[in-house]
Formats: C-alpha cells, structure tokens, sequence
C-alpha cells in the first residue's frame, strides 16, 4: 500500500457513487475501505472495480465467527486482493490465528502479498456505559488493552481502535504493529455517532499508522481537494 497513511472510508450505498470516489480519489489518498453497507449494495464486485481503478482496499467487514468460517472468509477476501480486512478480537485467540493463517496461506498459493489482518478492539462508538451495558469491563481502555495483548499473541499484525489508545497500545504492542484509527476529524469532534475522536496530526502524534476518515472527505463539495488538505496538515 502506499505510504499516505489516509484512509477513506466510502460510506456510501450505491456502488456507483463509490467507484466515482474511489476513482477520484485514487491518486490523494493511500486506500479506500469498504464496510457492510456498500459491500452489501455491491457485493465482491464493486471491490474488483475500484481494485481496477488502482486503489488499494480495506474491506472493513469486522468478521465474528467461529475459527473455520472466519478462516474461509478471510480466504474469500484475500482471493479479491484486498490490502486490509478486520476481524473481532473478542472472537478469541483461536479464531484470530486462524484468520491470520489464511490470510498468510491463501496469499501465498496466489502469489500476492497477505493483506494485513486487523482485530477490531472496542467499536469507536462505544463508551464506558455501552461497556457495562453488554457486562464488559467499564474501562474503555482496560479492555482495549485486554484484547490487544490476546491479538498480539494470536499473531495478528495489526489493530482497529480508537486515536485516544493508540499511545497507550505503543507500549503493548511490536514496533512494526499497525495501528488504523477511525473517529479521525480534522476539526475535532463532529457531533455524530463517533465518541472517541481526533485530528489527523494529533492521531499521527499520538502513533497511529493509518487513519481512517469518512464524511469530512466524501461529503466534501470536492472530495479530492478535501483529502489533499488533510494531507498536507499532516507535514
């Protein structure tokens, strides 16, 4: 993937609406990432098109099964080329290894590299009342790390979360350990259904790899002039 470490998130329904702005796109920003929504309107094909247009892709799926399923899901992804793709950590150690052993397998059958297999931590959505709601620890942070540590020993590369762990997950986590972050705003916190936000620099002060950020860039009147801006907040 390139190293712009943006990452926009195309959370658009139509198909498209989203291989225009992967296309515009392609050449500011460092991927794209599909979730559930275009995914489901679109299907595997919308990623093989906006693959076509040269982006690279984080398909955003958050897969939660048990170990064989999750493993051929991850099969199933890797044989779209993707770049990126999540699972749950809460799902366990045995399930992360497994998804990570077919990403590692089925990219070398393909000949391609393995896409970076990503464990979801703590939805950025979520609070320490949504923690105890589900009879989690309270602790935001406590359970991040809690599942951090298990993902790391299960042998995954890399963690969603939010920008406000990333500093503390630094401490627990290889050198190389990819750290993607949503809740990214450019001008602070936007008032919609993310709880644990941050600017792009701050994200990248902080120790985040990737940055992913949705609406202030596709709902932008010019989305490619909106992505180079933040990308140039970043030097």
């Amino acid at each position: 993937m390139k190293r712009n470490p943006i990452i926009v998130a195309l959370d658009v329904s139509e198909p498209s609406k989203a291989l225009d702005l992967a296309t515009e796109l392609a050449s500011v920003v460092g991927a794209v990432k599909i979730g559930s929504e275009l995914f489901t309107s679109g299907g595997p094909e919308i990623v093989r098109r906006i693959r076509a247009t040269g982006a690279s892709v984080f398909l955003d799926l958050k897969f939660h099964d048990i170990p064989n399923t999750v493993a051929k899901s991850v099969a199933a992804a890797v044989q779209l080329d993707v770049q990126m793709l999540t699972i749950h950590t809460c799902g366990g150690g045995e399930m992360m290894r497994a998804a990570e052993e077919s990403a590692q397998k089925t990219a070398a059958t393909l000949g391609r590299r393995p896409p970076l297999v990503l464990g979801v931590t703590v939805l950025t959505s979520m609070d320490a009342s949504n923690l105890q709601e589900i009879g989690l620890v309270q602790d935001v942070g406590t359970q991040v790390e809690r599942l951090a540590r298990l993902a790391v020993q299960s042998g995954l590369r890399g963690l969603v979360c939010s920008p406000h762990e990333v500093s503390i997950l630094r401490k627990h986590v290889p050198d190389d350990f990819a750290l993607v972050t949503p809740g990214i705003r450019p001008s602070g916190p936007a008032g919609d259904d993310q709880k644990r936000t941050m600017t792009p620099k701050e994200a990248m002060a902080a120790g985040s790899t990737w940055l992913v950020i949705g609406r202030p860039i596709y709902a932008a009147s010019t989305p490619k002039t909106a992505a180079a801006q933040i990308v140039q907040s970043l030097s």
